[in-house]
């Protein structure tokens, strides 16, 4: 099998992989929002869930995206045309992570004092979530 075609195929399952995990990122933002409402803690909190889950969804997509465009580079014929038009696809997906990690965190993410990645954001949301079900199903307020 020629290297090219692998390389491609190896893209292109990036690819795949990066909007299934948007997609299912987007289901999952959806649940623990209507979880929140459910439990009664406002429309406000269940937004704040929602966009957070979601932005953090995107995330974890624009990622993988951005490795499929690496590796793709690996594919590409080795152009001046070709290499510029990767960058600019590679820097508007850099500078679209960006600008959603400030505005889930509200902070640059060089300011952090702990470096969080986009599933460990989506892996805190869903604990929360499941700290605030128990704590409803134990009878406790939220």
């Amino acid at each position: 099998m020629d290297v090219e075609r692998v390389f491609t195929a190896v893209a292109v399952a990036f690819e795949v992989i990066g909007a299934i995990a948007m997609c299912i990122g987007f289901a999952v933002a959806l649940v623990l929002g209507a979880r929140s409402l459910h439990r009664g803690e406002g429309g406000q909190a269940a937004f704040q869930v929602l966009r957070t889950t979601l932005g953090s969804a995107i995330l974890l997509g624009l990622e993988v995206l951005v490795a499929a465009d690496l590796i793709r580079t690996i594919t590409s014929k080795p152009s001046m045309e070709e290499a510029l038009i990767l960058g600019v696809i590679v820097l508007i997906r850099t500078v679209l992570s960006l600008a959603i990690q400030i505005e889930i965190d509200g902070v640059l993410p060089w300011r952090r004092a702990l470096m969080v990645n986009g599933v460990q954001l989506l892996s805190n949301a869903v604990a929360r979530d499941r700290v605030a079900s128990q704590a409803l199903s134990q009878g406790d307020k939220p």
